[in-house]
């Protein structure tokens, strides 16, 4: 009988009964006229089924495709080096299946060399059952290990899989130093933060053992990856579709070639570790549908350094203490979604490594060291700041440091070329923050009262033009809440406010200090300029001495076109106090574009413009082709 997908095991755990019955089906096979026992040798076993002693059941935890027969076996041969082992019977029925076996074989004889990493870090494929007679018409039977424990994604599909897990592995104060750790228990995101950072480790290093002898898994999924309770390692699953980098015939004319499939087989790998890294930290994309629009996210070309951005509406959703995944990445400045957009990243060149992923701040732990790259620190800076904008605090001090670290961030700046500008500006972006002033309902009694929703600057390259040109909008949504017991009834009629203009960019420079050399005060009453090369961002630093001014790109904005639209059309009279009330609480950027004089800093996600009074907007680029919620 045949073990089909198996649905998520019951939380007491449990077996699937089966009776231990050989299918006699058969199907034709064409291996290039070689059998089994010519491809594969030492330190290959050849089984016999007198040499099992084949048990009634099948675990929840195995898995099988359709193609595949599963049965649990133990060896009662007293003359096997497996003697009384317990071991999987994979029997492989179609070609293709029998194809996966072979391979997984040769794959044996290629890792064999470093056995114990082998052992510890993939699923032990110990032979194959030779069948007397059936030459290659018969189905192929597989000889592996069976690690006594679920799937990861059966796993995770536990509603109480944390503590379970936590016990199954009986993590101790030993087994945690080996993340940097020095703690165990404590509240429940760390502890699962602790547990993402052990598992993503065994994980990248299994998966960094196959590329370093030439092999890429190919199939790295969460049923794939198995967790032992007996020497607590995380196993990737049968190599059977494990494709080496190279070409059987290495020529010089190949080599190049061969390089890229190298990088390019890499580079799928760790794509695949980056969709395991987010199931495990975000339960939410366990849910197909979810998942789907997480991948279609990715596909249509959008830039993974805005999944925060992209994910946030559904993590947000019915989590009145937060989300234990966003907690989880949003730590250490970000790190966890600076590794995932890694992982992920559009390009197949710029992913991330596993020896580079295994010294992400994201997965070393509080008592280990790391020295963070340049681009490392940009994202933590510019995480921290949009973390603090969502707070929504109007405290001098916070609102200090968050003009502080725009500040630093436009210090360091990757894209300071107005070329750089041409490529990334294009797009939607939501304005996060302003360093100008904040007016908002709490403490006036303004009539009628308007509440802002979402603010948008977007940016359309203009074709056929001379030289660098934009279209520009800018889209502010609101509510116009009539009654006055607004704090309790935020019902109102939604209305929108859209003005329109075209921008061209140039060079420019943005100056910090003043004719008699005094620097000038931007936002902070002191401002980063002075604090950059202190005892904290010193080693940031690579100037000799302080700039008296930035590489900006300059902003010319041309007409201005303003409309605004109601679901619900007030009288004149009506909409001109909505009116006033709306640019009472925008910056006046947003609403007359071309006070927008020039761009300090940009990147893939975060875009940083200055006014013409000097403060600074923070915006964060949003995607609104694919919605997650």
């Amino acid at each position: 009988m045949a073990l089909c997908a198996i649905a998520a095991p019951p939380a007491s755990g449990g077996c699937c009964k089966l009776r231990p019955r050989f299918s006699r089906r058969t199907a034709r096979c064409s291996l290039a006229s070689e059998t089994a026992e010519d491809k594969v040798g030492s330190p290959v076993l050849k089984f016999r089924m007198s040499d099992f002693a084949v048990s009634d059941h099948v675990s929840v935890g195995l898995q099988g495709r359709s193609d595949e027969l599963m049965f649990e076996a133990t060896v009662c041969d007293a003359e096997s080096p497996l003697y009384n082992s317990r071991v999987v019977l994979r029997q492989l029925t179609s070609t293709q299946a029998k194809r996966r076996g072979l391979r997984a074989l040769e794959v044996l004889k290629k890792l064999a060399r470093r056995q114990f990493m082998y052992d510890s870090y993939a699923m032990q494929v110990h032979g194959y059952v030779s069948q007397i007679g059936s030459g290659n018409d018969g189905p192929f039977i597989l000889v592996h290990g069976y690690h006594g424990s679920y799937s990861l994604r059966h796993w995770l599909q536990l509603s109480d899989w944390l503590p379970t897990l936590e016990a199954t592995l009986a993590l101790d104060e030993e087994w945690v130093r080996r993340v940097g750790d020095d703690t165990i228990g404590g509240p429940a995101v760390t502890r699962q933060l602790r547990l993402t950072r052990i598992l993503m480790r065994d994980l990248l290093i299994g998966v960094n053992y196959l590329h370093s002898h030439g092999l890429a898994h190919t199939e790295l999924r969460l049923e794939n990856v198995h967790i032992s309770p007996v020497d607590r390692h995380v196993k990737v699953g049968i190599l059977g579709n494990a494709v080496d980098f190279h070409d059987k015939s290495p020529s010089e004319n190949d080599l190049e070639g061969n390089t890229e499939r190298r990088k390019m087989m890499i580079a799928f790998d760790m794509r695949c570790v980056g969709f395991i890294m987010a199931k495990l930290v975000l339960s939410e994309l366990m849910d197909a549908s979810i998942f789907l629009k997480f991948k279609t996210f990715l596909t249509k070309g959008n830039d993974p350094s805005c999944l925060r951005e992209f994910l946030l509406p559904v993590l947000s959703r019915n989590c009145p203490s937060g989300n234990a995944g966003l907690q989880m990445l949003d730590r250490n400045w970000g790190a966890g979604w600076n590794l995932l957009s890694l992982m992920l990243a559009t390009k197949s060149s710029e992913r991330i490594s596993c020896l580079d992923a295994l010294r992400h701040p994201f997965l070393c732990g509080p008592r280990w060291r790391v020295n963070s790259s340049m681009d490392v620190i940009r994202w933590g800076l510019g995480s921290t700041a949009v973390r603090m904008a969502e707070d929504y605090i109007y405290n001098p001090h916070q609102r200090s440091r968050i003009a502080y670290f725009i500040e630093l961030m436009e210090f360091l700046n990757p894209h300071p070329r107005s070329k750089s500008w041409l490529d990334l500006l294009p797009g939607r972006w939501r304005l996060l923050y302003c360093t100008g002033r904040h007016i908002g309902l709490t403490l006036r009694q303004p009539s009628p009262r308007v509440l802002i929703g979402n603010v948008y600057l977007s940016f359309t390259q203009a074709s056929g033009s001379g030289y660098p040109a934009f279209s520009l909008a800018s889209e502010i949504s609101f509510k116009a809440m009539p009654i006055p017991q607004w704090p309790h009834d935020k019902s109102g009629s939604p209305g929108g406010l859209h003005v329109k203009s075209s921008v061209r960019i140039s060079p420019g420079r943005f100056f910090f200090r003043e004719d008699d050399g005094e620097v000038k005060r931007v936002g902070s009453r002191k401002t980063s300029v002075e604090k950059l090369y202190g005892s904290t961002w010193k080693k940031v630093g690579s100037m000799k001495e302080l700039p008296s001014s930035l590489p900006t790109v300059k902003l010319v904005a041309d007409d201005i076109d303003v409309s605004m639209s109601f679901e619900s059309p007030p009288d004149i009279g009506t909409a001109k106090n909505v009116l006033q009330e709306i640019r009472t609480q925008i910056p006046p950027e947003m609403f007359d574009v071309s006070k927008l004089v020039c761009g300090t800093y940009i990147d893939s996600r975060i875009m940083v413009l200055r006014g013409a009074n000097g403060s600074a907007l923070l915006f964060i680029r949003s995607c609104p082709s694919t919605s997650c919620t």
